[in-house]
Order: C-alpha cells, then sequence, then structure tokens
C-alpha cells in the first residue's frame, strides 16, 4: 500500500482549479495542511458543451501545473495532483474524483469553483445556445461534483463529516443586465446547495455556497468586455467598499467553510463582495 494511504492531512477536490478562485482556494487550503487535486477542462474540447456560445479563454494546462506546483511549495511534494476532466461530462469528473481519492486515501471536502461567462444581451434576446452553456457550466457542473463526490464525503467518519462548497455568484442575488442566463444558473446553484444541505445534514456533512462580487480573475475580464468596459477596475464602483475583490478573499471564505470551526454552518450563502449585495 502507498505511503500516501498512511497520510492523514485532509483532501480536496476542486474543479475550475488551474486559476482564479479555484487556484487560490487550493493554496489557501495548502496553508492549513491540505492536499488538493484539481480537477480542469484546461482547453480541451468537449461534445457535451458548446464552447461555441463562449468568448471566453479557458485555463491551459500549464495554468494546471502551475496551480499544483504553487500548493507543492507551501504544502511539500505529493500535495497537489492535477486532473484533466470536463464537469459537464458526469463519467470524466467521476474518474477524476475517484482517481484523487485512489491516490489520496480519503476525501474530505468538494469545491465546486468551475465555470464560464456568456451574455450581453438582454433576455428575450437571448439565444438557447448561450442559455445552454451557462447552465451546462455553472450549473449541471456543480451537479456533476455533487453525484461524484457525494458518496466519498458522507463515508467520512462522523461527527467530523465532509465539506460541500459551491461558488455561485453575487449575481445568484441581484438583477444583472445583459446576464440573464449566467445569473440564474448561479441563482439555482443557491438553490441545489440548499436542498444539498437539507438531505446531507442528518449525514454530518455540511453544503455551502460563497456568492463573490467582482473578483479579479479571468472571468471578470470576459464581464469586463461584455460590458465594453476598458478596464475590470470599473466594476468597483459597484462595491461600497471601493475595490475589486481579490481570488484569495474568496479562498479564505471557502476555507473558513471547510475547516471544523464552520461545523454548523450549512445551508449558507456567504457574500464576498465588498458590499455590493447590500447597497
Amino acid at each position: 500500500m502507498s505511503d500516501q494511504y498512511d497520510d492523514q492531512r485532509p483532501v480536496a477536490v476542486i474543479t475550475g482549479g488551474a486559476r482564479g478562485i479555484g487556484a487560490a482556494t487550493g493554496m489557501h487550503l495548502a496553508t492549513s495542511g491540505w492536499r488538493v487535486a484539481f480537477i480542469d477542462v484546461v482547453g480541451s474540447k468537449s461534445p457535451r458543451f458548446n464552447r461555441d456560445a463562449l468568448d471566453y479563454s479557458l485555463a491551459t494546462a500549464a495554468d494546471l501545473d502551475s496551480a499544483v506546483a504553487a500548493v507543492e511549495r507551501i504544502a511539500g511534494a505529493g500535495s497537489a495532483v492535477g486532473l484533466v476532466a470536463d464537469v459537464c461530462d458526469q463519467d470524466a469528473l467521476t474518474h477524476s474524483v475517484t482517481e484523487a481519492v485512489e491516490l489520496f486515501g480519503r476525501l474530505d471536502a468538494a469545491i465546486a469553483a468551475a465555470g464560464t461567462i456568456a451574455g450581453g444581451s438582454p433576455l428575450w434576446l437571448t439565444t438557447d445556445i448561450e442559455w445552454q452553456a451557462m447552465n451546462d457550466s455553472n450549473l449541471r457542473g456543480v451537479f456533476h461534483l455533487i453525484r461524484a463526490a457525494v458518496p466519498y464525503l458522507i463515508a467520512r467518519p462522523r461527527p467530523t463529516g465532509g465539506r460541500f462548497v459551491a461558488v455561485a455568484s453575487a449575481a445568484a442575488l441581484q438583477g444583472h443586465e445583459r446576464l440573464g442566463s449566467y445569473s440564474a444558473a448561479k441563482a439555482a446553484v443557491v438553490s441545489l446547495i440548499r436542498t444539498l444541505a437539507v438531505e446531507l445534514g442528518p449525514k454530518s456533512v455540511t453544503a455551502n455556497a460563497v456568492a463573490p462580487g467582482s473578483t479579479r480573475t479571468a472571468m471578470l475580464e470576459a464581464s469586463a468586455a461584455i460590458y465594453e468596459l476598458s478596464s475590470v477596475e470599473d466594476f468597483s464602483v459597484h462595491h461600497p467598499m471601493g475595490r475589486l475583490i481579490e481570488p484569495s478573499e474568496v479562498a479564505a471564505a471557502i476555507g473558513w467553510l471547510c475547516s471544523p470551526e464552520a461545523s454548523a454552518v450549512t445551508g449558507a450563502v456567504v457574500p464576498v463582495d465588498g458590499g455590493m449585495t447590500v447597497s
């Protein structure tokens, strides 16, 4: 048996882990001794998801390698792995989660950070292709991770249980013009997590969501293009704090939700938005 099975450090799988909030979350968890399996599609084409609807560059293999290297610099060699799978492909995602469990010997948290963005038109002019693409990547991907990871999370010894965290959006809690399909998918993620929290409660597994505001990521750059803004900094006017959110700040909230200190928090939607949704 591999020595890794004797390593009792907790393990997280993170979809969309190659960059942005997903990569930052892996680094944050590593500072607390976690091992991390990053899962990302890294630019590959999938017949299950029409990416022609997106004017959005997916992460690369180099991004995934960089995320793994960053965690290993913090937590040591063998503390991270990068796996390639499309969250829209249930079989591929389930295989990657299983591979992570076989490699590390356990699973303590699953974090659904994968997502894409598209928009630019009012709802009544939104195409079926865009609508489906937003639901595929932002909602169906979370559902697929639930099916892949929850059986391992509920196998954790009680009372410690496991953790499931999904990245929603401030757009799930407010109306955002020209982002109707994206906002609807993220709002559905909130509902999905609340249902999951009720179902997992008796099994001592928590399920929560974070709702970031405008966060300095590749997705925000794509959002700036949708709104024809010259700079992502223009989004900071929507935050009472007057600045953008950093991926590390969202990662810190996710890290807390995965910690023992958050064992009584479930079904919550934690805003990390500089006050965006209360203004």
